[in-house]
């Protein structure tokens, strides 16, 4: 598998073995002599894979790594840490940090390689899966025990975009206690002006959960039935309020219309999404407010 690969050392001697080790190996290298250069090139260098050397002069190999793992762009692509031998320390601040294996120093070339197989394969397996859940329209987040976000799927992310730095730290908050409480329970939150709806969906690997995030359904039934049926507003409310499990004479009081009124909103109903009967169009409203 050929890839491009970022890599992040002060020494150049290091960096022109191991371009050289990559070029033989069919691979594209990338070469930064620190971290601020490595992080101003994820615009043009797009990597598949980051080789980081855990202590550089300036910003080291920990905090670039971080800065990495909190940017849209390069989120989701595996780090490996190259560490001197004795700096155990230093392995496990990496994998803190959001690295996903390690390299000893002096480099031994044929570790390097099948460290760069594994984690290649990995990371094209997820990103396939990742993809196929934003197909789905799957809002999906990780996070660990502290609620610091990791991998998001794309539709996530764009969801996140719009967050302040604020808002992000309320949610991680959330993150961080529901993972506490073990709770699936659907929680709604306010984070400025909007309402989001906050699920633990279960364990996404060693030390990570995943969490459902959306825009909360609470109070948008109707739009959401409205777009979905190309309804009238008021066509809108008699679905929701039959999806609900409301008479005629409930939904007359409630909307206050007429109960005559109301069945013929139904009338128009059963046509525009196709079925015979207040059961069917129920369940056809249901979808749509509780699977979408």
């Amino acid at each position: 598998m050929t890839a491009r690969i970022l890599v992040v050392d002060d020494d150049p001697e290091t960096r022109g073995m191991i371009e050289a080790f990559l070029r033989s190996e069919g691979h594209e290298p990338i070469l930064a002599a620190d971290g601020a250069i490595a992080l101003g090139l994820l615009d043009e260098a797009r990597p598949d894979l980051v080789l980081l050397d855990a202590v550089m002069p300036g910003l080291d190999g920990f905090e670039t790594c971080r800065l990495l793992k909190s940017d849209p762009r390069a989120s989701d692509v595996p780090v490996i840490f190259m560490t001197g031998l004795s700096d155990s320390d230093h392995v496990v601040r990496g994998l803190e940090a959001g690295g996903v294996d390690y390299v000893t120093k002096p480099v031994v070339l044929n570790v390097l390689s099948a460290r760069i197989r594994v984690h290649l394969g990995n990371s094209s397996g997820a990103r396939k899966a990742m993809t196929g859940l934003d197909g789905m329209g799957a809002q999906l987040v990780s996070c660990d025990a502290r609620g610091h976000i990791g991998w998001t799927t794309p539709a996530a992310q764009r969801v996140l975009d719009g967050f302040s730095p604020d808002k992000r730290t309320a949610l991680q908050s959330l993150l961080a206690e529901l993972i506490v409480e073990a709770s699936q329970r659907t929680v709604t939150v306010v984070l400025g002006a909007e309402r989001f709806d906050v699920t633990l969906v279960g364990e996404a690997g060693s030390a990570e959960h995943m969490f459902r995030i959306a825009l909360s359904r609470e109070g948008r039934e109707g739009d959401m039935l409205r777009d979905a049926f190309g309804l009238t507003p008021r066509e809108a409310d008699v679905l929701l309020w039959t999806a609900r499990g409301k008479s005629n004479k409930d939904m007359s009081e409630i909307l206050n219309i007429s109960a005559r009124t109301v069945n013929k909103h139904l009338e128009q109903i059963f046509v525009k999404i196709g079925v015979e009967n207040r059961a069917s169009a129920a369940a056809a409203a249901t979808r749509v407010i509780y699977e979408t």
